[in-house]
């Protein structure tokens, strides 16, 4: 009989006279911050309650069927082959400790001689619980692939219902939320209701389905140009979507989306992307060290105020500066450049040499709203339709992480492109709801 023992409390990181940089968090800033660390001479251990980094700007492509969700994975101790000092431990952080320099997880605890919070964003529903249980989310892989299982439930449940009513709203799609989320996926929806639910469904009457996105301010894409954001407009109302703008969402029982104004939503399929927040940590939880949004208050070196050992990058970070008094974009690109500075800074920190400041590079904003059509926004250059939407393609591809990832992404779109067809439309893993309400 073996018998085993494992050490909880250092979880089997080995001693080492490198100092320990500990990093919560396999996202576009952790690697970003790993990777540049690679030659350094330090200890690295990533944690993280995924073994997987997500492409998250593709994640609307897995709940529409267009790419399967291990094509926007790459393994994370597949980032950190080759690499010495480097140590990677499946683990979800449960608190800080920053008066002794240590963190406990659910796998044991760990300390450290500097600490990086690259967390990243959640789903930010400011506080209404209804909405939050009963809307779908799609900032993860699982939550995606929950996503894609109720849109084909829903049109399955269709099929078998004779209530016009019941019927109408399983094919009613509302999308809260007008940024580059909400926009894509509309317009995925929209393609799907035209080139593949009549194929699919051909004794359902889909020409009945709707799609609508539903947006609190006065205008989509806010953050985008003008004229980016009426092109985009122009590009969903033209593929069939209801765009309704200066509408706020007040609640969602599962059956019925209820605004401010008199409108009413009858639905089954609610997807909220009306904003995130930082998905933060205890024990870095205070008064002092959050600011708004969740977020940790830092400074122009990304360390966290009032603990000069700890520091945070990307989403979760809220550095103000001229350039940007509200601070960064909750995107991957400050997260990315982020990473890359604090592997330099944490270096010349460890031989006490003076750290640069971070600066911001803004390579613009763009967004994707079908075939052949997208908007961009790129050093003061902008341009729209289909010349834009392969500069998204090309974007897109390059920071993929992985040829095969890049390889069978590049495939899918092709495919997709010539045969108007998404194939990974499967109900993997069913997503349970209660369909009896909607009956009257």
């Amino acid at each position: 009989m073996f018998n085993f023992t494992f050490n909880l409390v250092s979880m089997n990181i080995p001693l080492s006279s490198y100092p320990r940089i500990v990093i919560i968090g396999g996202g576009f800033g952790g690697i970003s911050l790993a990777k540049k660390l690679s030659k350094k001479e330090v200890q690295v251990v990533l944690l993280d309650k995924n073994n997987y980094h997500t492409f998250q700007p593709l994640l609307y492509q897995v709940s529409t069927g267009g790419l399967e969700p291990d094509s926007i994975a790459y393994p994370l101790r597949k980032v950190l082959i080759g690499y010495d000092n480097f140590y990677f431990r499946l683990a979800e952080v449960n608190e800080v400790y920053p008066d002794k320099k240590k963190i406990s997880t659910n796998i044991g605890e760990l300390t450290y001689d500097y600490l990086v919070v690259a967390t990243g964003s959640e789903t930010n529903f400011f506080g209404n619980t209804e909405i939050e249980k009963n809307a779908m989310s799609m900032k993860s892989i699982p939550q995606s692939l929950n996503l894609r299982s109720l849109i084909l439930e829903n049109f399955e449940q269709a099929l078998l219902t004779d209530d016009y009513h019941e019927r109408d709203a399983l094919m009613n799609f509302v999308i809260v939320g007008g940024g580059p989320t909400g926009v894509e996926l509309a317009g995925a929806l929209a393609e799907i209701k035209k080139g593949v639910l009549p194929k699919d469904y051909p004794d359902l009457d889909t020409r009945r389905a709707q799609i609508n996105i539903l947006q609190g301010g006065d205008r989509l894409l806010d953050g985008f140009s003008d004229q980016a954001s009426k092109k985009a407009e122009d590009f969903l109302e033209k593929l069939g979507v209801q765009v309704w703008k200066g509408v706020r969402v007040t609640g969602y029982d599962g059956k019925t989306v209820t605004t401010k104004t008199d409108l009413v939503f009858e639905s089954a399929t609610v997807v909220w992307a009306a904003g995130v927040k930082g998905a933060g940590i205890k024990g870095l939880d205070a008064e002092e060290v959050l600011a708004g949004g969740n977020r940790i208050n830092v400074n122009e070196f990304n360390q966290v105020v009032g603990y000069p050992e700890i520091f945070a990058i990307g989403d979760i970070a809220y550095m103000v500066t001229e350039d940007n008094p509200r601070g960064h974009p909750m995107v991957a690109q400050p997260a990315i450049q982020q990473g890359k500075l604090l592997g330099e800074n944490l270096a010349n920190l460890i031989q006490y040499k003076p750290m640069k400041p971070f600066k911001y590079f803004d390579k613009g904003s763009m967004a994707t709203v079908g075939r052949n059509k997208a908007v961009c926004d790129i050093n003061g250059y902008r341009f729209q339709g289909i010349f834009a939407w392969f500069v998204w393609m090309f974007v897109h591809l390059f920071f993929l992480i992985g040829f095969r990832n890049r390889m069978v992404v590049f495939i899918n779109w092709v495919y997709n492109y010539i045969k108007f067809d998404r194939e990974a439309r499967l109900i993997i893993r069913p997503f349970k709801r209660d369909y009896s309400q909607f009956k009257d």
